[in-house]
């Protein structure tokens, strides 16, 4: 069976790598360690289709060195302590030729999968890489990240991917022998997202279509043959950032129907359910806020339920919490408070912190003044006392603005008591 056109264009050289100038340039990380023999553990992180497992492999080449690959999809701990026996065997240990093992899509790895790398990490068996499109800090165990240095790898410029389109025209064993000309290119760029992967496969798809030898590729074939032909490019799930971005947009539109709809197109592409619910634990805090603080509890409680259990029966749970974000009272009042705090942080730099709020554990702190003047709320009539919390070159700033919402509007009135001549509330 032909292989598809990403893989038989896929670089076999670091020179013939496109994009992440910042790892692979001529001054890029990367480059230097490979240079010097000297490659560490690394993880991997950016969007599908930026070319992860490609530098992998590169950098296997490049290095001399034996080069395992394992997929967290279908891989167990079985396959990994098999693959660690083999790579023992053909390399040698602190060397620059212990073998490279890479594992794609290493946010799938279990904590107990994950564990079983450390002592091959560790003691020197295996260099890793790990490809994920997740945040490691949050899928990769504390003790494995700790023995990697993560590289962000970012999608497809523009220019990157014109690259790619006459990269393909010009090299490719078959679209080399046609006659292709890329009159408009703006759908193709606009439909891969930045993923290199996926404009390979929708141009390879219209090269097809259209068949022949002379080929002008437009705007206008090359939507209407991706639009006939969605499942053949889209059947991997590449539309991973669309879909979940129609998921939290329908939520936070307070429609549980939209919500409810992207959720089960997730679900059918086998989406991560972890991914899911930490969506939905962003969006119950930077979307509802304090307009119903329960739906902050509600998607933690989800997203520790479903960690726990898994599909199929995580879909219920996962519908239950999207239906009630959905319709629950909204408010990005917290959201933009933290926004603004960090603009002022930005703009003043650090400012001191004011006397009577500074902590004062010794003598010497005391005598220069540290905590006088300090009042204590709770010794005053309803808990509360006027006194100063900025920095005195942004005293008197509003900073938090409630939403416009029931329990957030009983917050301003709370307020107004409370700071009647400070903040305009």
């Amino acid at each position: 069976m032909e292989a598809p056109l990403a893989e038989r264009i896929r670089p076999q050289k670091l020179e013939d790598y496109i994009s992440q100038l910042h790892l692979v340039g001529p001054e890029g990380s990367l480059t230097q360690q490979i240079a010097r023999g000297i490659v560490p553990s690394l993880i991997f992180w950016g969007p599908p289709g930026t070319g992860k497992t490609t530098l992998a492999q590169i950098i296997a080449e490049e290095s001399k060195r034996p080069f395992y690959i394992l997929s967290a999809i279908n891989a167990g701990v079985k396959d990994v302590r098999e693959v660690i026996d083999k790579a023992k065997q053909s390399g040698g240990l602190f060397t620059a030729k212990n073998p490279i093992l890479f594992i794609d899509e290493i946010h799938r790895f279990s904590k107990s999968q994950q564990d079983s790398l450390l002592a091959a990490v560790e003691k020197g068996w295996v260099t890793l890489i790990g490809a994920t499109t997740e945040n490691p800090s949050f899928e990769v165990i504390p003790a494995l990240l700790s023995r990697c240095q993560v590289y962000v790898l970012n999608p497809f410029s523009k220019e990157d991917l014109e690259t790619l389109l006459q990269r393909a025209i010009k090299t490719d064993v078959i679209l080399k022998t046609k006659k292709i000309k890329l009159k408009e290119t703006e759908a193709l760029l606009r439909l891969s997202g930045g993923d290199g992967r996926k404009l390979l496969n929708v141009f390879e798809l219209v090269i097809n279509a259209v068949g022949g030898d002379s080929i002008t590729v437009t705007n206008d074939m090359v939507l209407k043959i991706a639009q006939q032909n969605t499942v053949l490019y889209d059947k991997t799930g590449e539309q991973h950032y669309d879909i979940i971005s129609a998921f939290i947009k329908s939520m936070r539109g307070s429609d549980p129907n939209g919500a409810v709809y992207w959720l089960a197109r997730m679900i059918e592409g086998g989406e991560d359910v972890k991914f899911i619910a930490r969506r939905m634990l962003i969006l119950a805090s930077e979307d509802i806020g304090n307009a119903n603080p329960t739906a902050l509890v509600i998607a933690n409680n989800t997203f520790q339920a479903v960690t726990t259990i898994g599909y199929p029966e995580s879909r219920i749970i996962l519908s239950q919490c999207a239906v009630y974000l959905a319709t629950s009272p909204k408010s990005n009042a917290s959201y933009e408070a933290i926004g603004k705090a960090q603009q002022l942080v930005k703009q003043f730099g650090d400012l001191p912190v004011p006397l009577h709020l500074r902590n004062a554990p010794t003598k010497l702190m005391k005598e220069l003044g540290y905590g006088d003047d300090y009042k204590y709320a709770h010794s005053y009539d309803n808990n509360f006392i006027d006194q100063d919390f900025l920095p005195e070159a942004i005293r008197g700033t509003k900073i938090y603005e409630p939403g416009n919402n029931s329990r957030e509007n009983s917050t301003r009135e709370f307020l107004k008591n409370r700071w009647k001549d400070r903040y305009d509330y």
